[in-house]
């Protein structure tokens, strides 16, 4: 976005209860309601859809999907939602700081808003006052954590000579709390927090991931057995890779990703990887929900909560399969 764009919706101000609408609720004769993601060709974003049309075709309302990737694209689709009847929108937000501007839009055409995955920040950086439904990042972590450490006592590792792999990315706060969640649990049951290695990725993706990874093998080049974990299955992939390309097999590695989406792909291969496991994000709730909550308080007046939070599900190479199909995401 151009930054005097940017400047000047952060310069919308807003007071009082972050909602929309004011008096006795709406009830329309039929319910249109906006989903916007910020990246719709990804397949978080995708699946979210998925499950709000099925959310859409079984409660009986009308859903319009939007690509915001922008604040510019995020305005622009409100005031289109406006012009084709609908009462609500859900929305993942492409910049938190647009949180005034988007609630301020909103207002202006009486529209409900609720927020998804990202949570809205005001002009004083706190959270704002709007229903929302996100990841509980650091819970997540702990999952991981967790896991690592009862997969490396049933491998029978000797912590003498097992070390965490742990590629970084700490200014995004989610990636922050995932990590910090991992180590928190690791070192609760009992694993040395002076065999946490760290090295921040310059990139979210797999090879930002191996960039890390093979800093920290070059350092502790003597530790034998490998746990990984990082902010997604992509850096935790790329840790594995280096550490496979030193000469360790698998059966030396316990890394576990969090997403599903890679591992999945991972899990499909024919032979088993130091990838052993991820935490299935799934995309469930944040779609069929947040659509079932923004119809309800359209048709009801019944506001969602302030805000709920979502973990997720561990699953390996071997519960991969009936997991997702449990929760919906093969057929």
């Amino acid at each position: 976005m151009r930054l005097p764009l940017l400047a000047a919706l952060l310069a919308v101000g807003v007071t009082g209860p972050a909602c929309s609408g004011t008096g006795a609720p709406a009830k329309p004769e039929r319910v249109k309601i906006g989903f916007l993601v910020k990246q719709p060709e990804e397949p978080w974003f995708q699946n979210e859809w998925r499950f709000a049309s099925k959310a859409a075709a079984g409660l009986g309302f009308d859903l319009v999907k939007i690509g915001a990737v922008d604040g510019e694209r995020v305005l622009t689709a409100i005031d289109s939602l406006s012009a084709q009847g609908a009462q609500g929108f859900v929305i993942c937000t492409p910049d938190v700081r647009l949180g005034p501007a988007i609630v301020a839009k909103a207002r202006t055409h009486g529209l409900k808003v609720m927020s998804v995955d990202d949570q809205f920040v005001g002009a004083d950086g706190k959270f704002m006052d709007v229903p929302h439904m996100g990841i509980s990042a650091r819970e997540i972590g702990r999952v991981v954590g967790r896991a690592l450490h009862e997969e490396m006592t049933r491998r029978g590792f000797r912590t003498a000579e097992t070390g965490l792999c742990l590629p970084t990315r700490d200014e995004l706060d989610t990636a922050r709390e995932r990590t910090e969640g991992v180590v928190e649990a690791l070192v609760a049951a009992g694993f040395p927090a002076d065999r946490v290695y760290k090295a921040p990725q310059k990139t979210t993706d797999v090879p930002g991931g191996m960039d890390a990874g093979n800093i920290v093998l070059t350092q502790h080049a003597d530790v034998k057995k490998w746990l990984v974990a990082g902010m997604n299955d992509e850096a935790v992939l790329g840790g594995v890779r280096a550490i496979e390309g030193r000469g360790l097999k698998p059966a030396d590695i316990v890394g576990i990703g969090i997403g599903g989406d890679v591992a999945r792909v991972e899990f499909e291969r024919g032979q088993p990887t130091g990838l052993y496991a991820t935490v299935l994000i799934s995309p469930r709730r944040h779609g069929y929900e947040t659509s079932e909550l923004m119809f309800k308080w359209i048709r009801d007046g019944v506001a969602p909560p302030a805000a709920t939070y979502t973990t997720g599900l561990l699953m390996t190479r071997d519960t991969f399969k009936a997991v997702m199909q449990e929760q919906g995401l093969t057929e």
